[in-house]
């Protein structure tokens, strides 16, 4: 297999502190083989310790059929686990009053999705990757049944690095679009906690000296009024409250939010507009919607959906996603992991 290396300036980064950190990642999925063959890039490139979940004489032979060198690679099979009785216990405990005895513990822990998310909560492995065989509803249920969101944070939301070539907008052309895959319609306060975790992903993730956060509207400080301009409004408020530190600042168009001309004739005055490299959408219609197009229109390179506000980091693919795409989200997923409670700091 050839080397595999990133493909920009902002995921060498992203993969240069992967490595650094060396992180446990939990790639449950054994029964596909993109999967497998991500294990072996995952570990070529040394951007931490992959863990395989499975029957490992179905798991070693599937990779031998797709050409996966994992010889080795750790593959835990939930059924012979020898801490599988701890785990039962503990997942009774953390689903009191969901989960009615040991032995239902024990089945459910045959899934493994539920027993990877369970090894990541129990600090066997610092992060999950799953989704290229599972619903995004399949990989999600786990995680907010036994990880739960981030202390301070109300939601969890998914958002998208953006590259755009040629750009000057943003961070060079970097931005974040969240929610741009998860909450159809946050309420006010969900959509400051979005924010503000979007701010902490630019910060903490990406490395990025400071994040510029523009709450998106299709109005500019005043210029039209209606019930979904007040939402944005609210939310910027309760940003602005709760973390007075970061640059969050709304309700304003996209153009005041990223060009610098339009920004200082619109809001002048404004701590973000002109600069946002933030992009937070009033709802997933809108935040979906403009991923996509800046993905086809403007070539973009998009990278997603990446999960954020969960207490731990488990990580959603799409189900359409390539090998690499598997090993770019690892080593995002291993660099979250390296931050205290998720994306806060507090």
């Amino acid at each position: 297999m050839a080397t595999l290396k990133p493909q920009n300036a902002i995921m060498e980064r992203v993969w240069e502190k992967a490595r650094q950190g060396q992180k446990r990642i939990v790639l449950p999925e054994t029964g596909d083989e993109r999967t497998l063959l991500a294990a072996e890039m995952i570990d070529q490139a040394k951007l931490g310790e992959v863990i395989l979940i499975g029957k490992e004489d179905d798991v070693r032979r599937k990779a031998k059929e797709a050409g996966a060198k994992i010889d080795n690679l750790p593959v835990v099979d939930p059924g012979k686990f020898e801490k599988l009785d701890f785990y039962a216990q503990r997942l009774v405990e953390i689903r009191k009053g969901k989960i009615a005895s040991l032995d239902d513990a024990r089945k459910i822990l045959q899934d493994n999705l539920y027993f990877g998310v369970t090894m990541v909560k129990l600090d066997d492995a610092d992060g999950m990757i799953a989704g290229a065989a599972n619903t995004t509803a399949d990989v999600l249920r786990p995680a907010f049944q036994i990880i739960k969101t981030a202390k301070g944070i109300s939601i969890a939301s998914a958002y998208f690095a953006m590259i755009v070539p040629n750009c000057t907008y943003g961070e060079n052309g970097f931005f974040l679009f969240c929610d741009s895959g998860a909450n159809p319609n946050p309420t006010a306060e969900e959509l400051a906690d979005i924010a503000i975790t979007t701010c902490l992903s630019m910060q903490n993730i990406f490395g990025v000296e400071k994040a510029y956060a523009a709450m998106l509207s299709f109005s500019t400080k005043g210029s039209a009024s209606h019930a979904i301009i007040d939402k944005v409004i609210e939310a910027t408020k309760i940003a602005n409250q709760k973390r007075p530190d970061l640059a969050i600042d709304g309700e304003l168009q996209a153009d005041a939010a990223i060009v610098p001309e339009i920004g200082q004739k619109k809001s002048p005055g404004s701590p973000v507009a002109g600069r946002a490299n933030c992009l937070i959408f009033p709802d997933l219609n809108c935040g979906n919607v403009a991923y996509k197009l800046t993905e086809r229109l403007a070539k973009a390179e998009a990278y997603g959906p990446l999960l954020q506000g969960l207490g731990k980091p488990i990580n959603d693919l799409s189900r359409g996603c390539k090998p690499t795409d598997i090993v770019n989200v690892a080593a995002i997923v291993a660099v979250k992991s390296m931050i205290p409670y998720g994306e806060c700091k507090d």
